[in-house]
């Protein structure tokens, strides 16, 4: 066997299994039914890109944050940037929507309503969804806010999630309030 001819065979055994999965993903892209698919969640919803700050007010999901969190965020953000960070914002204000997604996708990936209300409240009862809380992107960030957020009213609430901060007054002459180890342990979340 030539060398050109052994060079094609393995180049078909690589090649081969690759065809076949692209194949199979089409025809179940097709073959799936239009209640299954997926929404498709846009800028407007309040679907951030990588690298927005909390300065970026061209993205609803910055622009659509309550005023005072945001205005605490940004002095905040202001002051933590003499030290080097910069807080993006993976997530601000969400349309219902796009919240209801988030919860469907949670469903599926743990299993049960029960499980994914330990990471993603319904539309009714997220802060999101009413701009009240944002989550911060870099561990920088998120451990600046940790020593320095109480300052600016800026807490943490929940322990499983050390990017979501809520703005909360009463910590701004003292401390932040005590954790909830999770969403479904907030009684917001059980209207």
């Amino acid at each position: 066997m030539s060398q050109t001819a052994a060079v094609r065979i393995r180049i078909r055994r690589i090649l081969r299994p690759v065809a076949v999965g692209l194949v199979a993903g089409i025809t179940n892209l097709v073959r799936r039914p239009a209640s299954s698919v997926e929404l498709v969640s846009t800028k407007a919803d309040g679907v951030l890109p990588d690298g927005v700050t909390v300065f970026d007010d061209s993205y609803p999901g910055v622009a659509n944050l309550d005023p005072d969190l945001l205005r605490a965020l940004r002095e905040a953000a202001t002051d933590a940037a003499a030290d080097g960070i910069t807080f993006y914002v993976n997530s601000g204000w969400r349309s219902p929507e796009y919240q209801n997604e988030l919860l469907r996708e949670a469903i599926a990936k743990y299993g049960s309503a029960a499980k994914a209300a330990r990471w993603v409240a319904t539309a009714d009862t997220s802060p999101h969804v009413s701009g009240q809380a944002a989550d911060i992107g870099s561990f920088d960030a998120t451990a600046w806010l940790s020593k320095n957020g109480a300052k600016y009213g800026l807490c943490q609430i929940y322990r499983n999630e050390p990017w979501h901060y809520e703005l909360r007054r009463e910590a701004i002459d003292g401390r932040c309030p005590a954790m909830y180890a999770n969403p479904s342990r907030d009684p917001r979340m059980r209207r």
